[in-house]
């Protein structure tokens, strides 16, 4: 029997699940040395485990610039992957705590991914500190949130969807506007005249998958006007703020994932004439279903904290 460690050599050394934390904060806080200090890694050790990283996958993962540096279409991709490993490592590792334990109260909670990246890490930090309660987080768009609590997966999930299918029950918990972004090098950069609902219709554009909210909310706020298929269609914030970012054209986004690259410039904010892209972020759970003290405490930490936009 081939022994499993050689074939695995064969195919080159697994990364380390550090390097892969260092990249995913670097599509969250947009450059290696505020990534680095998010995940409290020196820069010089962040920056030589991704040279590392990039030579075991064979892939360019950065672009490296005199001011800092930002990821490659491919980048983004990868640490879109990236995220994924992370989760199903700290599900790993949660359920070994359950079960060193022998018994722990446990939450399986889904959110979309806007919300699972810019609100609910907050939330559930401030639910352990309230609570001793083991929390098993599934990403996933919209749709498929829907999907995890309705089959009872997942106890309460959080979406941002205009409606709420599956005969599920709701409630608001924040809100979130979307806003059209482009390159500074594009025209609509340098406008002064604001883009019609129509024009933008008319334009094809980075999108989100189909079933994420933002994909949902996007298509409500633009029905009746004839609509163009997208350039690109990406599973991430991530992957659709970094190809915006090359010139692939105009996207619609959350403000959560946005708002440091048009503070810092690295990306302009087009206002639309009539488009109003304010959406609720909700809460939703299985009528008829009991919510754990857990759950109802979650749900309620999400509705009364504040909205922020990030750093």
């Amino acid at each position: 029997m081939t022994d499993p460690r050689h074939s695995r050599a064969g195919r080159g050394a697994w990364p380390d699940l550090a390097v892969l934390e260092l990249l995913v904060a670097v599509s969250e806080h947009g450059g290696l040395g505020a990534a680095a200090r998010a995940i409290g890694m020196a820069q010089p050790n962040a920056s030589r485990a991704m040279a590392r990283l990039e030579r075991s996958l064979g892939l360019e993962l950065l672009e490296r610039h005199p001011r800092g540096s930002r990821l490659t279409p491919e980048g983004a991709t990868v640490a879109d992957w990236a995220r994924r490993v992370l989760d199903e490592a700290r599900e790993l590792m949660t359920a070994s705590t359950a079960l060193r334990a022998g018994r722990a109260a446990s939450l399986d909670v889904a959110a979309s991914m806007t919300v699972a990246e810019y609100l609910a890490p907050a939330w559930l930090a401030e639910l352990r500190r309230v609570r001793a309660t083991e929390v098993r987080l599934r990403v996933a768009n919209s749709t498929e949130v829907v999907d995890l609590v309705s089959s009872g997966a997942c106890e309460v999930g959080f979406i941002e969807s205009p409606d709420v299918a599956g005969g599920l029950r709701s409630a608001t918990v924040a809100h979130d506007r979307l806003v059209v972004v482009v390159a500074p090098g594009h025209p609509w950069a340098r406008r002064r005249r604001p883009v019609t609902i129509a024009e933008l219709a008319a334009t094809p554009l980075v999108v989100r998958e189909a079933g994420s909210g933002t994909r949902t909310t996007l298509a409500y706020a633009l029905a009746g006007h004839e609509v163009v298929p997208p350039t690109l269609e990406l599973g991430s914030n991530a992957a659709v703020r970094v190809s915006v970012e090359s010139g692939a054209g105009p996207a619609v986004l959350s403000e959560l994932a946005v708002a440091g690259w048009i503070d810092r410039g690295e990306l302009v904010e087009v206002r639309i004439d009539g488009l109003d892209l304010r959406r609720s972020i909700r809460a939703v759970w299985r009528p008829g279903a009991q919510p754990t003290d857990a759950a109802a405490e979650l749900v309620a930490i999400a509705a009364r904290s504040r909205h922020a936009r990030p750093a």
